[in-house]
């Protein structure tokens, strides 16, 4: 597709939840079900958590900076009840994932993920990724497409000119909150909190830095898709990456924003199984 395109778009509307975030700050998301396997896999460092969900054609989910994999909890039911294997894995240093000292890199987490798929012998995947995990797994089509289905980029930018100005707001606010309750109760240092926020932000603030160049070399199925008023990404940047990925699909998701797999779970689900379900089989 030439960057003069226009992409193909898609609009999904969606029904009221919890577009504040006061349910989530307060409780979390749904408890993730028994797991099939759950481990960690020793690279670079670090202990990367993993846990797997039933059986069928696996998709793996990446979650967002300074979350874990707990925040899919809606999600996890809706892709087994549609007969596939779920992967969670916990980005390093996020949740029960361990990290060194050295900086994040998104293409360091991406080498985790392949770790991972490897530990579980599991040769190709189809990626939702939230945010950061979204990034990651758009960094995997580039670098390793056999091992990549294709890819449900949701809320992320691949340079920093993607991001918008930061604004905080009580949503942002009640997110955090959870982010640090949930780290205080699942990680390995508990108490570095805010070292771990400072290590990330940083990555954040400098990376990723993919051009449209790289972006046009992507060969496997990409939606890229964004809330209505996502708090971060700008939404000519999420239109440019559409433009950029030869045949990527642009879905605007009404109502939301940055958050929508916790504001309308439902709504949220019915996009991303409308994308695996258009996979090549």
């Amino acid at each position: 597709m030439l960057a003069a395109d226009k992409p193909e778009r898609t609009v999904i509307a969606k029904e009221r939840h919890d577009d504040e975030l006061i349910h989530f700050e307060d409780h979390g998301t749904a408890p993730l079900p028994p797991a099939a396997v759950e481990g960690h896999v020793g690279r670079e460092g670090a202990r990367i958590w993993y846990a797997s969900y039933g059986t069928g054609p696996a998709v793996i989910l990446l979650h967002g900076g300074l979350g874990h994999s707990g925040n899919w909890g809606y999600q996890v039911p809706a892709l087994l009840q549609s007969g596939r294997r779920v992967v969670l894995i916990d980005s390093r240093g996020h949740g029960r994932s361990s990290r060194d000292a050295r900086p994040y890199t998104y293409e360091l987490m991406a080498a985790d993920v392949l770790a991972v798929m490897d530990d579980l012998s599991l040769d190709k995947a189809a990626f939702i990724g939230w945010s950061d995990g979204a990034c990651i797994a758009l960094i995997l089509a580039m670098t390793a497409p056999s091992r990549v289905e294709g890819v449900f980029f949701f809320a992320c930018n691949m340079d920093p000119s993607g991001t918008l100005e930061f604004v905080a707001t009580p949503r942002i606010d009640r997110c955090f909150a959870r982010h640090a309750r949930d780290y205080a109760e699942l990680s390995a240092t508990p108490d570095d909190f805010h070292p771990f926020v400072e290590a990330v932000s940083l990555m954040m603030r400098t990376e990723p830095n993919y051009q449209a160049a790289d972006l046009n070399r992507i060969g496997v199925p990409v939606a890229i898709v964004l809330g209505e008023h996502d708090e971060f990404i700008k939404p000519e940047h999420a239109e440019y990456l559409a433009r950029s990925i030869p045949d990527a699909q642009m879905i605007y998701l009404k109502g939301v924003s940055h958050f929508a797999p916790l504001q309308r779970p439902a709504e949220f689900n019915a996009a991303v199984l409308s994308f695996l379900d258009g996979l090549p089989s």
